[in-house]
């Protein structure tokens, strides 16, 4: 796996994230110990202070899997917040596990459920809550 690269937090999702994870069981889902690890090496700073370009929890999100090329567009959601639209990913999914904190550019690889890795770039960030001025939700 290549290096990975930096990842901020805020503090309201860093707490919310902590809060849902320990309401959850151990093996409720298979990338657990990806996001707690995750989360452990975040720099975590106030909703204020959150770059624009970075994914936060509730941002839209433009992204590719390299592996086969394929865009998406999706909002990064607690599971609470998922629907049938297509538009939302939760952030227990791997994928949503993998795009938490990243900015604009980065890229990286995350463990798939079953084995393998997928990697993922950020393309942009279409829509955050913190750069909308949302810095309580």
């Amino acid at each position: 796996m290549s290096p990975k690269p930096e990842i901020t937090i805020s503090t309201i999702d860093a707490d919310r994230l902590d809060r849902l994870l320990a309401s959850l069981p151990r093996s409720a889902f298979p990338g657990r110990a990806a996001l707690e690890a995750e989360l452990a090496r975040a720099n975590i700073v106030e909703p204020r202070d959150v770059p624009p370009t970075v994914v936060t929890m509730n941002s839209t999100v433009k992204f590719t899997a390299e592996s086969s090329g394929e865009e998406f567009e999706l909002t990064l959601v607690y599971p609470k917040d998922t629907d049938a639209s297509g538009r939302t990913i939760s952030i227990l999914a791997p994928v949503g596990s993998a795009l938490l904190g990243l900015s604009q550019g980065d890229t990286i690889e995350w463990p798939k459920p079953g084995g393998g890795v997928m990697k993922v770039r950020v393309e942009e960030v279409t829509y955050q809550p913190e750069r909308a001025g949302e810095l309580h939700r």
